[in-house]
């Protein structure tokens, strides 16, 4: 099993910055792709960004168009966190951000792609 935990979440006002961190433990060998989602509450899960971690020259990020731009995803030299830094943040960003991860790679964008998530960390972006 894997377990992924969230942090980094908090209020910030637009413009500003914030970056999430999400650490995976358990069996976490072969997790080849990891992503961030977000939901707002009465709303579809949305996907915001992933990187898919092929072998130790072969990495992919892959963003949606709203954050592209915005965002950065990461994935540090362990491969057992992945992070999320989200510069010029406008009101639209407000959402609980949920990291997620499979082990190999499918359609990176939908929410049934993943076999493992988090409980999530709140992002508030204020006026």
């Amino acid at each position: 099993q894997v377990q992924l935990v969230e942090s980094g979440g908090g209020s910030v006002q637009a413009g500003g910055s914030l970056r999430l961190s999400c650490a995976a433990s358990g069996s976490t060998y072969s997790l080849k792709t990891m992503a961030w989602f977000r939901q707002i509450l009465g709303k579809e899960r949305e996907a915001v960004a992933a990187i898919y971690h092929g072998n130790e020259v072969t990495t992919y990020t892959y963003y949606s168009t709203s954050v592209k731009g915005r965002f950065t995803v990461s994935r540090d030299g362990a491969e057992n966190t992945v992070y999320l830094q989200m510069d010029s943040l406008k009101l639209e960003d407000n959402a609980m951000y949920y990291c997620a991860a499979i082990r190999g790679y499918k359609t990176w964008s939908l929410p049934e792609s993943y076999d493992y998530w988090g409980q999530g960390t709140q992002v508030t972006v204020s006026s």
